[in-house]
Formats: C-alpha cells, structure tokens, sequence
C-alpha cells in the first residue's frame, strides 16, 4: 500500500519558514491519516477521503482557502479516477460547496460524470450539499493586495495503490486565481488527473501548460509502454521546456514505484509507504 500527496507550488520555501513548517506538518498529518484510512479502504475511497482533508486545510488552495477569481469570485474544480475501472468524474468551476471532490464522487455513478458551472452546483444542491463559503480572510488579502502569479499555483492533489494494487488519483483546485471568471484549469481534466492498471498521477501548476503538454495521460501512458514511472515523468516534463512550462507531478506506478517531480521549484509533496516522507 503507498500513498503520495502534494499541496501545490510553495514559491517562498526559502523565505518563509513559517509558511514552509505549517504546510509540512499538514502534509505529514494528512498523509498519515490518509494511509490510515486506505488500510481498511480501496484506492478510490482513499483519494477522495485523502484529498478532502486537503481541501479543508487552508494552507492550500482547494476548497477551503480557495483563490478567488477577478470578479471577486471562487470558483473551484476537481476530478477522481479509478485505474481499475477506468471511469472518470469531476466538476468544474464549483461555487459554494466545502468539498468538490465529494461532488465528483458523487457524479461517478452517474451517466454524466462532469459537470461545471451551474450545473455543477444545480447538482451539489440537490444531493444534499449544502451551500458553504470557502473564502478566509487570507484570500480576501490576497486578492485585494493582487499578489503575484508565483504565489498562486496551488492545487491539491492525491495517489493511492490499495491492497490489492489498484490505484486511483485526485485532484482538486481554487485555481491561479484573478484569473477570467469561468477559466477552465487541468485540475478537473484527463490532463492533470489520470490512471490506469499501470499507474496514477496527479498534476499541479500551470493548468494551461498542463494541458498544452497532456502531462498525466502521457506519463500514464509511458508507463503502459514500459518506461519507468521515473524515466515516463522526467521525459514528459522535460517536453515542456519548449515552452517553458511549469507543472509538478505526483504517481505511483503499479510495480510500487512511486515518484515526484517539478519544473520551477517548489512542489510540496508527502509521501507514506510505510514510513512517512515530507517536502523539505
């Protein structure tokens, strides 16, 4: 069993020592109570139990503690995939509700698995979520300050191989935020979020870029091929630096190997397979 979570990109890891042990010690807490709950739980249950306790931690920017958008604003989106079944859901741009990846779960089921928008929250209201205010005071500062891009690219996002070798990821964001209402990232999409039998990765970053270089499916599918997970993630990113792009990434391949990486420093990440790692 191996559990592997990040928090986004953390631009000020060398200055803000603060800022840096608080999100360690989320990160260490949360991927402990994650492994926990994956003893007794499949991969899918555990990135959705996992990535939950992401989006209520205000460190990061899902769910509670979301961006907000440049009409004053949050809108927030999140995916889950289940490598066993091949099956896919997720909202975008979600407003009002605690935890979006519990909506995605929900649309799992469902012969429509992605939803944005009003439909999104249509949906939510009526399977009983009720409405929620993700905004903290932080954000609120931040938005009126219009702080820097750097700080802002924070998703959340999680891998799990259950004991039965299955695998699963999620992923979850409040977006870059100011950004135009209604932008569309990779968080909620194959891109920054896919799985298969052979291994699982989830994406945080530039969503754009993200996109541009459908970083998850072609990892993923590297790795289908036979590459390494290691080997499939470094040449993935590596085809970014054409244009620059900025992604991080997370995965666990079904051999067990797990691994993580970035383009532009610094992801924050923790991993738990048995013994617990942290970003440092």
């Amino acid at each position: 069993m191996k559990l592997i979570i990040h928090g986004g990109f953390f631009s000020e890891w060398k200055t803000n020592q603060e800022v840096k042990y608080a999100k360690q010690e989320a990160l260490r807490e949360i991927v402990q109570l994650g492994y926990r709950y994956l003893q007794t739980h499949n991969a899918i249950e555990t990135v959705v139990y996992t990535v939950a306790l992401l989006e209520d931690c205000d460190l990061f920017n899902a769910g509670t503690g979301s961006q907000i958008q440049s009409d004053g604003k949050i809108r927030m989106s999140a995916s889950l995939m289940d490598g066993k079944t091949l099956q896919f859901s997720g909202v975008i741009n979600i407003e009002g509700v605690r935890n979006p990846i519990r909506v995605a779960e929900k649309l799992m089921s469902r012969e429509d698995k992605v939803l944005s928008g009003k439909g999104a929250i249509e949906f939510a209201r009526y399977n009983g979520f009720p409405y929620y205010n993700p905004e903290t005071p932080m954000r609120r500062r931040e938005y009126e300050k219009r702080l820097s891009d750097s700080i802002r690219m924070g998703t959340v996002g999680c891998v799990a191989m259950d004991i039965y070798g299955d695998l699963a990821a999620a992923t979850s964001t409040g977006g870059k935020g100011f950004q135009i209402p209604f932008r569309v990232s990779d968080s909620a999409t194959a891109a920054g979020n896919y799985v298969n039998q052979y291994a699982g990765v989830s994406c945080t970053g530039i969503g754009e870029d993200i996109v541009s270089g459908a970083v998850a499916p072609k990892i993923v599918t590297r790795v289908t091929d036979g590459m390494t997970i290691q080997a499939a993630t470094n040449k993935t990113l590596n085809e970014l630096k054409s244009f620059n792009g900025c992604a991080g990434v997370i995965g666990i391949a079904a051999n067990g190997d797990t691994f993580h990486a970035d383009t532009h420093p610094y992801m924050v990440w923790a991993l738990h397979d048995g013994l617990v790692e942290v970003f440092n």
